[in-house]
């Protein structure tokens, strides 16, 4: 019975799926990118946030877990601390890691997905907080009667442009 066995097997024994995650992470943390089938990439998304978390964090006792984590890799951890220590990932709160699908392999059909860090800077949401509070302190009275004199001006305008097409067609049929 599976009882408390969090995660999923990836059709291997619990060691060789150790094994495998920790294999996985690291060619991640080298390469920046890896190529694999989907359920592997989804079972150590947590993995690879949590050590950059470690390293944001940067102290000693986190640099000790990164390195139990990776197997003693040491200079594969001291890379990710310098890494981040110079502000990879300074502006992200969480989310360093991209899935993208790829379809299904050749052979046996199995979900492809590139898995990658994500590098880029985070877009900031400001400009939509700024308009909300406009909009919440105006009266509505005076945001309805705001909006009906824009769109009698629309009408307006469209009316004018019907009528100048309308005395172009007359000069062309003149013509």
């Amino acid at each position: 019975m599976r009882h408390y066995k969090k995660g999923r097997k990836l059709g291997t024994d619990a060691a060789h799926t150790k094994a495998m995650k920790r294999s996985l992470v690291q060619a991640l943390f080298l390469n920046d990118r890896i190529k694999t089938i989907e359920s592997r990439a989804k079972e150590i998304r947590p993995d690879v946030d949590r050590i950059i978390t470690w390293a944001k964090k940067g102290d000693l006792h986190s640099r000790r877990l990164a390195i139990a984590a990776l197997g003693n890799d040491k200079e594969l951890v001291r890379e990710i601390f310098e890494k981040v220590a110079q502000g990879m990932f300074a502006d992200r709160q969480g989310g360093y890691t991209r899935i993208l699908k790829l379809g299904p392999r050749k052979g046996d059909n199995a979900p492809m997905v590139i898995m990658e860090l994500v590098t880029e800077p985070v877009a900031k949401k400001e400009e939509k907080a700024e308009e909300k509070p406009a909009k919440k302190a105006a009266p509505k009275k005076v945001e309805e009667a705001a909006d009906e004199a824009k769109a009698e001006e629309v009408v307006e305008e469209a009316a004018e442009a019907t009528e100048a097409a309308a005395e172009e067609a007359e000069e062309k049929k003149a013509e």
